[in-house]
């Protein structure tokens, strides 16, 4: 097999060895534990398949979006060109059967493009993780085949751009507590509320929205629908402005007596709240390989930076202060590729068997991912020193872009709740 690691083992809880206990096929035995080898061991080298995939995202990227990421963050410009060529590199439904529209790759596939799209431009590497994992993951799990005909196929090939409506003004990281409400009316639902922060949303043709369709049952009356863009009392407001990632356009949406057919129900009624959560479950993959394509940035300019730039008669990377934080950050961003891969693996072992979970794994990935790009951002602007701070530089740029991977798709303190919680399952 290779090299290869257990991933299960380092949480699997022990069973113990009874005198008369059979070993069963697929249980492995360590010293005074029995455990079940399951999934099977994960390979760290890459698929030819998947190294083709980074080297596609990564020529793209250095190509057409790096070039235009100082101009997009300044201006705030929309990068509809660049959205159009990660469609026709099939970039907006990576993960998404070929039968679907998609490229039919794997999740670790996803993770690599991604992270080569986001260090070269995080607003474009977000637009993208909106559609292929907020959208697109969902719209093939819970979707209809008829839902998935209408909307899943042009979304995955990116005729279509989706947005994912669950944050409202008063209920963030307290999913369960939503004010936005459908009323069933006949064959119709009646949509009232807002969500706010929606990535994408000025310019998508459809939001998958998480509505209270029953309060009394708490988060098992929650329900999802398809809106598509243009209903009648669905009213997207102007775009955000926020401290980064400028070019991924975030808006406030209003539904007042919106009406949607029955048919534009994702998943069956009070579903809404397991559909959010699973599919939170894959977003932050895509969030943890956005962070680590920011920080990568930073960290390749600050090593080229140290090495050109002199001190005291020698370049600052032959000063021990500096080696001392580029070893560090060496090993976080190592550290963080390990924790995505792992996580973005197992997501692919989940579609295969329904009994893998990877929930603690996808928070893992995102908490360390994201609060490493702020660590190694903040780090590498270090090195510039006052060049850094300059808008001159892509330095500032990359230290603001960082800073939101630590809030949307989960919280840090949301993502150690969630993996506190699974630790102390055993």
């Amino acid at each position: 097999m290779g090299v290869g690691v257990l991933l299960r083992n380092c949480y699997a809880k022990p069973l113990k060895v009874f005198p008369n206990a059979r070993i069963q096929p697929g249980w492995v035995v360590d010293p005074g534990a029995l455990r079940c080898q399951s999934p099977p061991p994960m390979e760290f080298e890459l698929t030819e398949e998947q190294q083709m995939v980074r080297k596609m995202a990564r020529d793209f990227a250095e190509r057409e979006v790096a070039p235009k990421a100082r101009e997009l963050d300044e201006e705030g410009r929309w990068p509809e060109e660049l959205v159009e060529g990660m469609a026709e590199l099939g970039l907006m439904g990576v993960a998404v059967p070929d039968e679907h529209g998609g490229a039919g790759m794997d999740n670790v596939s996803y993770a690599l493009a991604i992270e080569e799209i986001s260090r070269a431009c995080a607003s474009t590497g977000v637009i993208m993780s909106v559609n292929n994992s907020l959208v697109c993951d969902p719209l093939l799990k819970f979707a209809s085949d008829e839902q998935k005909k209408e909307w899943l196929e042009p979304l995955a090939q990116g005729q279509k751009l989706g947005c994912f409506g669950l944050t409202e003004p008063s209920s963030g990281s307290d999913a369960s507590n939503m004010q936005t409400v459908a009323v069933r009316d006949g064959d119709d639902w009646v949509i009232d509320g807002s969500k706010n922060w929606i990535t994408n949303g000025p310019h998508a043709d459809m939001i998958l929205v998480f509505c209270n369709t029953n309060r009394d049952l708490g988060s098992r009356g929650t329900t999802a629908f398809i809106v598509p863009k243009g209903t009648e009392g669905f009213n997207p407001q102007p775009r955000d402005h926020k401290l980064g990632i400028h070019a991924a356009h975030s808006c406030t949406m209003f539904f007042e007596n919106c009406r949607v057919p029955d048919r534009l129900r994702v998943g069956d009624e009070g579903m809404g709240f397991k559909v959010a959560m699973s599919t939170l479950d894959g977003g932050r993959i895509g969030i943890a390989a956005q962070a680590l394509g920011i920080a990568r940035a930073a960290f390749e300019k600050a090593v080229a930076y140290s090495q050109e730039r002199k001190a005291f008669g020698e370049p600052l990377s032959k000063k021990q202060a500096i080696q001392f934080k580029i070893a560090d950050m060496a090993m976080e961003l190592d550290a963080a590729r390990v924790l995505i891969m792992r996580a973005a693996w197992l997501k692919d072992q989940a579609t295969k068997d329904k009994s893998v979970r990877h929930t603690q794994e996808s928070a893992m990935a995102k908490l360390f991912a994201s609060e490493m790009a702020t660590r190694v951002t903040h780090q590498s602007l270090q090195i510039f020193g006052g060049y850094g701070y300059s808008k001159e530089y892509d330095m500032e740029r990359h230290y603001r872009d960082a800073r939101i991977t630590e809030i949307y798709e989960g919280t840090s303190e949301i993502m150690r709740i969630v993996i506190a919680a699974n630790a102390l399952k055993g």
